[in-house]
């Protein structure tokens, strides 16, 4: 097993001379898609560039994120493959490899079985009333930040057990934070910069999650957190600091990526009335009151429009990896110890797997289209493999629960006439926020 990254020799692997320092990072960040799209066009589904200090190898295609995701033969390293957030979520489970990361995944599965998973949607439904509440309606809401911060909210409570008052703002800086230095330029703390800013919203949040350990450890609560503290497998759980460690993960985790598919969800309803009226129907046939568990798998057109909005904007477009061994891929020999990268983002917006894929389209989900099985991997914004996203199914309920309120609320329009343009990595938001104007219906 690698224990650090090396630097092979990639010379023989097509690509782009680098720029001096930066490399192809800026253009990465500017584009990312479009960089990729255009590297794919120029040299084959096998190409290499540089980003944040390293050259790697990107491997093009459907095939190749069905190779790399199932790695049947445990060839590819998760923890080393983000080695770009290692300073700043390191123990998280993204960041664990082979057998260490089966056995803290399953203890972690506890948190996430059916009775849990009652108790959190309970929470969710008050939380999501409550902040929803305060919303206003008849002027322009900046949706994004407006989300993230009933996020963040429902976080707390959720996964925490807490009403953060005053402490929310801080704590959604240390999220914001911690996201932002993870693609920085600058890889070290150094004064003045983002990856100080990071590592520094990384030990408010340890210190916050540690300070809550022990008696959270023998409490009946039945938030994440608590769960997370008193969680076994075969009578073996965590030490406090493998709870901080996964708890600061997976709260980044749950928190931006939830906030940035909601927003590209409500970009979609607002744009398209017809969805946002077929999706409220669905709703309104539920009946009033708090979104009862057994109707989640009542709500397939909410499902078709939230999967088509992953596709559109996945909160994860590029998967890094390392490998172990050197293997071979499309004729040509990857060393050991090489960065391989794969793009589902990409596999999301191929021609070849969805019909007119630069439309908005939740049909192509429908039973008699079913575009996403056309592979496995066709579709793949929680991952796959191994590593498949733990929270999938918490993601889907948490969406479910905001929407079944939210429209029954309020009718969504656009809040400016000009078209959203999108900041896609290091996770996918609005670069003006997403303005739209909000009617009360209730």
């Amino acid at each position: 097993m690698l224990q650090q990254v090396i630097e092979p020799d990639l010379s023989h692997i097509p690509g782009p001379s680098a720029p001096l320092l930066v490399g192809h990072t800026l253009a990465l960040v500017r584009d990312p898609f479009g960089l990729h799209e255009r590297m794919t066009a120029r040299y084959g589904p096998v190409y290499r560039l540089k980003t944040l200090g390293r050259w790697n190898v990107t491997l093009a295609g459907v095939e190749a994120v069905e190779m790399i995701l199932t790695d049947r033969e445990a060839n590819f390293s998760s923890k080393l493959g983000w080695y770009a957030i290692e300073r700043l979520f390191s123990g998280g489970l993204m960041l664990r490899d082979f057998d260490d990361h089966r056995a803290h995944r399953r203890v972690m599965q506890v948190a996430f079985r059916a009775p849990a998973m009652r108790d959190y949607l309970a929470r969710m439904n008050a939380e999501i009333g409550v902040a929803l509440s305060a919303w206003p309606a008849g002027e322009v809401l900046a949706f994004y930040a407006a989300i993230k911060e009933l996020t963040l909210q429902v976080g707390a409570n959720v996964f925490m057990g807490l009403a953060l008052g005053s402490e929310a703002e801080r704590l959604n800086q240390s999220f914001v934070d911690e996201v932002a230095a993870s693609t920085a330029v600058i890889r070290r703390p150094l004064p003045f910069t983002a990856m100080q800013r990071g590592v520094e919203g990384r030990a408010h949040l340890s210190e916050t999650f540690r300070g809550l350990i022990a008696e959270r450890r023998t409490s009946s609560a039945d938030d994440l957190f608590s769960h997370l503290c008193r969680a076994e497998e075969d009578g073996k759980g965590w030490s406090d600091e493998e709870i901080v460690d996964h708890f600061n993960f997976l709260m980044m985790a749950a928190h931006d990526t939830t906030t940035s598919a909601l927003t590209t969800m409500t970009w979609a309803l607002a744009t398209y009335p017809e969805w946002q009226e077929a999706v409220r129907a669905e709703v309104l046939a539920l009946g009033d009151g708090p979104l009862a568990y057994e109707a989640l798998g009542e709500m397939s057109v909410t499902e078709r429009v939230f999967k088509e909005a992953l596709r559109f904007m996945p909160p994860v477009p590029f998967i890094p990896r390392v490998a172990v061994k050197a293997f071979t891929w499309q004729g040509l020999e990857i060393p050991a110890g090489s960065p391989v990268v794969v793009n589902p983002g990409l596999v999301m917006r191929s021609p070849e797997l969805w019909s007119d894929p630069e439309s908005y389209d939740p049909d192509r989900f429908s039973s008699n289209r079913a575009e996403d099985a056309r592979h496995r991997f066709a579709w793949a914004p929680f991952g796959g493999g191994a590593h498949k996203c733990i929270g999938l199914h918490f993601a889907y309920m948490q969406v479910k629960a905001f929407v079944a309120q939210f429209l029954r609320d309020f009718r969504i329009e656009p809040g400016s006439d000009e078209p959203t343009r999108w900041q896609r990595i290091p996770i996918p938001k609005p670069k003006d926020g997403l303005p739209v104007r909000l009617t009360r219906l209730t």
